[in-house]
């Protein structure tokens, strides 16, 4: 096959151009998928906590829902930021907020993430 020779040089061309673009979708959907796992593990733990609070008449949940972070993630997925615990007379909510591991020094993805139970009441017939 002959190549005339204005076209000599442009498979480099090409090459130069298309694979960084490549590379920044490729990071992109890793970096999605980070930031997609560490938002499902700070709801699990928000749930968790909120659960525990409502069992407990409305407290306890954000010492549930760290002990939760510490026994599922080591720090390698989220930076735990605060866990926030606030109950009112019927409901609780614990809020679970820190930042998630990304592929760019420097750069800070916030997560956030809540969970509302009732507070369980026992009561004799």
């Amino acid at each position: 096959m002959t190549r005339r020779r204005s076209e000599r040089g442009s498979a480099t061309l090409e090459t130069v151009v298309l694979w960084p673009a490549v590379f920044v979708l490729i990071f992109g959907i890793v970096h999605a998928g980070l930031w997609f796992h560490a938002r499902n593990i700070a709801l699990s733990a928000a749930r968790e906590g909120a659960r525990a609070a409502s069992m407990a008449g409305g407290t306890g949940g954000a010492a549930r829902a760290a002990d939760f972070l510490t026994a599922t993630t080591d720090g390698r997925v989220m930076r735990v930021g605060d866990i926030h615990e606030v109950a009112d007379t019927d409901t609780v909510t614990v809020t679970v907020s820190g930042s998630s591991t990304t592929l760019i020094p420097g750069w800070r993805v916030d997560v956030s993430q809540s969970a509302t139970a009732p507070i369980r009441r026992w009561t004799a017939p």
